[in-house]
């Protein structure tokens, strides 16, 4: 259980549409057609779910019953973990910047074991079985991942098809793994109300891959505003562009915003692998893609958006001071 000294600084909203949302594109990855269903869903909405994903149920169960093992764990063991900096153990606190939440998680690097030495502690001779299966698991939500990189690229009709994946294929990929608890939060913590688990955000990296067992909690922004609660589906993976894929398709992919709610009876779990760029890697609209059109982006390097985001509240538009300013549109 997350342990709270000052429960009234996490934030309740009164007032949230909590009506599910069955319109989430629903892609199955074997079918022929699914290159330009992507490009639609990556349009249009900026996430979608996936079936016939390839990652191997074993996978997924061994690493559900391990972060239950971990999570049930008194606090006071899981903190020998801690802090997240930039891998182990955190509860309550997202980031440096004063973002809490209902919430608490194991935060791993995915390109070194060094990750792992902070559990030794905890897992004892076990340590190995930890990380095994947490790298099985990495290892082929990342195949996936490239996999719908690479129909992407070919949906839009640009070459070399890897154009995406190899970035996060790279042998210095900056990408990492969470795995999220958020508990079962009590009626007289909620009084009524909405209790964030985690705030609203959008993902900086290229790519998000979400799996989470069948408890709801997940909220979408869709274009007009409006925030949704998306079914929770255990048995299929939720895909979210990132920041870093929306500059380099010039914005015609949306990063989505989205954030998770705590529950009174049930706990979440989820499982994110976010598949980042290299550090030295630039950040910058696809010549193949802009057909004429001016870049609405600033070039960066990934490790500049990087340092520039992760000082900003969670909420906050990450993206905007590396927005370039458009002249106004004049009619002749």
């Amino acid at each position: 259980m997350v342990v709270l000294s000052k429960p009234a600084v996490i934030e309740h909203l009164s007032l949230v549409n909590n009506t599910l949302f069955h319109g989430v594109p629903l892609i199955d990855l074997s079918e022929p057609d699914s290159n330009s269903l992507l490009v639609k869903a990556c349009r249009e909405f900026g996430f979608f779910k996936v079936i016939n994903h390839g990652v191997p149920t074993e996978f997924i169960t061994k690493l559900e019953s391990l972060a239950i093992q971990f999570f049930s764990l008194p606090l006071s063991e899981k903190e020998k973990a801690g802090p997240p900096d930039p891998c182990g153990y955190g509860n309550k606190k997202i980031g440096s910047n004063g973002d809490v939440g209902w919430i608490e998680y194991i935060l791993l690097t995915t390109n070194t074991d060094s990750n792992y030495q902070k559990f030794t502690s905890i897992f004892g001779e076990s340590q190995e079985t930890f990380r095994c299966i947490v790298n099985g698991y990495v290892s082929s939500v990342k195949k996936m991942a490239c996999k719908i990189l690479e129909k992407l690229a070919e949906g839009l009709k640009i070459e070399p098809k890897n154009i995406f994946s190899k970035l996060v294929m790279d042998e210095e990929s900056d990408s990492i793994f969470r795995l999220n608890h958020y508990p079962p939060c009590p009626d007289d913590q909620f009084k009524g109300r909405n209790l964030i688990g985690f705030g609203e955000h959008t993902d900086p990296q290229i790519i998000s891959v979400l799996r989470s067992n069948n408890t709801s909690g997940l909220q979408v922004l869709l274009k007009d505003d409006n925030w949704i609660s998306v079914p929770p589906d255990q048995n299929s993976f939720f895909i979210n562009v990132g920041d870093s894929l929306q500059v380099m398709t010039n914005g015609m992919f949306k990063s989505v915003r989205h954030r998770v709610m705590a529950n009174t009876s049930k706990s979440r779990i989820s499982m994110i692998y976010f598949g980042g760029p290299p550090l030295c890697e630039k950040i910058v609209p696809l010549p193949s893609l802009m057909k004429g059109e001016d870049s609405l982006y600033k070039e960066f390097t990934w490790f500049e958006y990087k340092k520039s985001a992760y000082k900003l509240r969670l909420a906050e538009n990450r993206l905007g001071r590396f927005e370039k300013l458009q002249p106004p549109c004049v009619n002749k």
